[in-house]
Parts: C-alpha cells; structure tokens; sequence
C-alpha cells in the first residue's frame, strides 16, 4: 500500500544490487476502457520494479491501489524463501530482513536444514533453508 519503493530500496541494500531498469509508475501506465483516472498521488506509486536477488532470483513488485479497493493482508502477499550458500550468509540475510520486523522465529536447525521465519517491517514473510551441514 504505496511502499513498494521504499521496500525495494530497502532489499536493494540488503542485497547489494540495483533494480532492473527503471521503475514503472502508475500513471505511466495506459488505462482500461472507461476505468476512472487515478488520483495525483497515485500516480506516482510503482506500477513494476525489478530487483536480482540471490542465484538468478529476480523480486517483482507493485503497489496496491486504495482507489481500487485493494486492501493488504497477511495472507495475500506471499511468503519468500530463500536458501543461501552457507549458514553465514544466512545468519546476515535474516538479521537484517527481521531488523524492525515481527514474527521471528530465530535461526535453528531442523531435520532438513538450518531454517527460519520473519515477518519484514514491510508485512512481507521471508523464509530460510540453508543445507550447508552444522559445523
């Protein structure tokens, strides 16, 4: 709901990387036959944005229209997965996704591997598997 970029910025820097090309705004995008005109400041939020992540993973995301009825709960965004090379790697990605976040379940190994869960300060779940054997 109008913090994709700033979540995208956010996963930039937690990632090391930039998005692919430049970001699509809203009113940049052609309307629908006899859909309504957005209002000013929605035009400005983000149509589109791309961002490389880990292993050819690529993020895609846009915001959430109010004008449009479009409403954001737990439960309609999606739960991320990610699984690093090595426990270290791991240990960062999941400090820094949980900073100012909620729902940690804390890094722990389990019979499959090193896993864990949090929720992001932006409402987004992130989850880890790293099969890298405990030392």
């Amino acid at each position: 709901m109008g913090t994709t970029e700033e979540a995208f910025s956010f996963y930039s820097s937690v990632f090391g990387t930039e998005t692919i090309g430049e970001i699509a705004r809203m009113g940049d995008m052609p309307s629908g036959p006899g859909a309504p005109e957005l209002p000013e400041a929605e035009q400005k939020l983000v149509a589109h944005v791309e961002l490389p992540i880990l292993a050819g993973h690529v993020l895609m995301g846009t915001d959430m229209l109010e004008s449009m009825g479009h409403e954001l709960k737990i439960g309609n965004n999606v739960t991320i997965c990610l699984e690093p090379d090595s426990r270290a790697e791991t240990d960062r990605l999941y400090a820094a996704l949980s900073d100012g976040g909620s729902e940690s379940t804390g890094m722990q190994q389990m019979p499959w591997a090193y896993w864990g869960c949090s929720l992001d300060r932006f409402g987004v779940r992130w989850m880890f598997n790293c099969y890298e054997p405990a030392p």
